[in-house]
């Protein structure tokens, strides 16, 4: 039985620590594609070689043309500028759009049976042009966000208490913004919810921290974004899709009058099979919630409709 093919577009820090996640897990063979020459052949090399300390038998190929990419089962891109300090993810917007119109119309052309992951910033434009511009179905296209930012607030709340990770719960929903709606109401610790374990001061700090995570990362780096913790985002979708493991992932995903909205990709808990975005999870919101996810999509909404497509 051959392995499974992912191919990454864009061989900066991200498509790196995407690639050595797959070669660990032995998920699949792995094309990594940047338009800079020998900078994915160099990495793919490096990785190629530390397989055998990792008792790791995939293919990692660095390429610079498109066709290599030809017979993917997930194609995951990460291509575009990153933050700076000071930026925002929408300040991104026309420099990526250029770049991501491109990405898809070549994905289009070499893997049009592929299940799209797209990390690139601002997220959930981005998404939607990749969608847009290759015609694949809406289940087959998905955007990275809700799952880091989940993972995000978990890994502050287990912080905050001094807990294991695996026993926190949360959901943070809406665009991939400042403006994004961690669900308090959804989270627990082993089962408890939140709100019976910290004040309302420290949960507000905690969802406000959240929202702000990759600016304070940003400014700590100072010389681009955060890698490892959206690349375990992605890895954990591709690897839902590939196994058909149906996991409930809060993702970028396109609504047709779910929770209200319509039209456009917005996070939301989603159950990710082997037919890509294989359905919603809708559940009643407070009138609080609503209002907030409402303000975060028409964000998204507003990004959007500057594209022309």
């Amino acid at each position: 039985m051959s392995r499974k093919k992912i191919s990454l577009i864009g061989g900066g820090n991200i498509g790196g620590e995407l690639a050595q996640r797959i070669m660990v897990k032995e998920l699949a063979d792995v094309v990594l594609f940047d338009i800079v020459e020998g900078l994915p052949q160099g990495k793919a090399l490096d990785l190629m070689e530390a397989r055998p300390l990792d008792n790791s038998d995939v293919e990692i190929t660095g390429t610079n043309k498109y066709e290599d990419i030809h017979g993917s089962d997930v194609v995951i891109v990460t291509a575009g500028l990153a933050r700076k300090p000071g930026m925002s993810r929408d300040d991104l917007l026309q420099k990526n759009l250029t770049i991501m119109k491109d990405v898809a119309g070549n994905i289009k052309e070499h893997a049009p049976k592929a299940f799209v992951i797209v990390i690139s910033n601002p997220l959930d434009a981005m998404v939607y042009t990749m969608q847009k511009v290759t015609g694949f179905a809406t289940s087959q296209v998905v955007g990275m966000a809700g799952v880091l930012d989940s993972s995000r607030f978990r890994a502050f709340v287990a912080m905050e208490l001094g807990v294991s990770v695996q026993d926190v719960v949360a959901m943070v929903m809406g665009g991939h913004g400042d403006d994004m709606v961690p669900v308090v109401r959804l989270c627990a610790v082993g089962g408890i919810p939140l709100t019976e374990l910290l004040s309302q001061e420290k949960i507000d700090a905690i969802v406000k921290r959240t929202q702000m995570a990759g600016g304070e990362i940003v400014g700590l780096l100072k010389t681009g974004s955060a890698y490892f913790s959206p690349a375990a985002s992605a890895i954990t979708m591709a690897e839902s899709y590939l196994k058909d493991k149906k996991r409930v992932l809060p993702c970028a995903a396109h609504l047709n009058g779910e929770f209200g909205l319509d039209g456009y990709f917005v996070g939301v808990p989603v159950v990710i099979g082997a037919k890509g975005v294989q359905k919603i999870l809708e559940f009643k919101m407070t009138d609080d919630e609503r209002e907030e996810l409402q303000g975060s999509f028409n964000h998204v909404k507003k990004l959007v409709d500057a594209i022309q497509l």
